[in-house]
């Protein structure tokens, strides 16, 4: 399938300007996941935060009360917490709450090897036979892509996992450079395969700042692909900047043309504060998407509320090279 780049100085693009198609049910909206014709809620919950709680039984009452109020979308990794992450949310989605839900997570893995032993532990944690999207995670480094996509990669282990019916869709995610985006993209037509979901950092100031929306997203919208926002607010930092509420980094997120808005949610008062912003939710005009990017200029202009871009601080298979796949391995 043919592939073009994204070029600087794109506008950012709307959900007004595309043709996703959005539903309301009660409470919640519902948009399509590009071309899987899967129904995703427009905020999902994630994975990270949920295993922070020193009760388990608080991550279960965060993650049911979510599904409870129509939120469908669970976002995961195989990493997260050590595990405690997949395996409080395999414990909540027991008692039918699985069937409720679009599961995901995401394996480190780079060898074939490597993946293929995550995703069967992953599978095993979530309490579950099949896991509805499985991302290859932290696409931050140039040489990720080759060594995902070479002969003994981890794309191998993948679509063997699909195959044998352990997995329904592909993706990939990361938080650095929208340019280590661009490449994964272009070395996956390479081999002729297309994403079903593409995770990347989604807020106010990355708008201004190695921009995913600009450089990445209109990409994915003539391929179809599932546009997965996460990092709305920056791990929170993005708040310390004075310049934006909750409510409008949420907002802007939902604004774009993404499938799902990703969010941790550590405690139930910040799930019903994200959920209030669903509730409040009316897409950016242009004209408001212009000023509130006005008012955002001069906080984003060095990255220094998106350290995810900036430092290594969130790099976790950095920290942990391990995970990524033994060199004996194979690639």
């Amino acid at each position: 399938m043919p592939f073009a780049a994204a070029t600087p100085g794109q506008t950012i693009p709307l959900l007004a300007d595309t043709p996703i198609r959005e539903t309301v049910r009660g409470d919640m909206r519902y948009r399509t996941l590009g071309h899987t014709g899967e129904e995703v809620s427009i905020l999902g919950v994630g994975g990270f935060h949920i295993g922070m709680q020193k009760d388990e039984q608080e991550s279960l009452r965060i993650i049911r009360t979510a599904i409870d109020a129509g939120v469908n979308f669970m976002d995961n990794s195989w990493d997260y917490n050590e595990g405690a992450s997949e395996i409080r949310m395999g414990k909540a989605l027991q008692d039918g709450y699985r069937k409720r839900v679009f599961l995901m997570t995401k394996i480190d893995g780079r060898s074939k090897k490597s993946a293929a032993a995550q995703i069967d532990e992953s599978l095993r944690r979530l309490q579950t036979d099949v896991i509805d999207l499985v991302q290859h995670h932290e696409i931050i480094r140039l040489e990720d892509p080759d060594r995902i996509f070479r002969e003994g990669g981890a794309q191998e282990a993948l679509l063997e996992a699909q195959q044998a019916g352990k997995l329904r869709f592909i993706g990939f995610t990361g938080h650095k450079d929208p340019f280590v985006h661009v490449r994964m993209l272009r070395i996956a037509a390479e081999y002729g395969f297309t994403f079903d979901a593409v995770q990347m950092p989604l807020n106010v100031l990355d708008a201004h700042f190695r921009s995913f929306a600009k450089l990445v997203v209109p990409d994915l919208l003539p391929l179809r692909i599932g546009v997965l926002g996460m990092k709305s607010m920056g791990c929170g930092q993005i708040l310390k900047s004075g310049c934006v509420t909750p409510q409008e980094c949420l907002h802007y997120a939902m604004s774009l043309p993404t499938s799902t808005v990703i969010s941790g949610m550590d405690s139930l008062q910040v799930l019903e504060q994200n959920l209030e912003a669903v509730r409040t939710f009316q897409p950016f005009t242009r004209e408001q998407l212009d000023r509130l990017l006005e008012r955002t200029r001069e906080a984003a202009a060095h990255g220094q509320f998106e350290g995810f871009k900036t430092t290594n601080g969130f790099d976790a298979t950095a920290q942990n090279p391990q995970w990524l796949g033994e060199p004996d391995e194979g690639p």
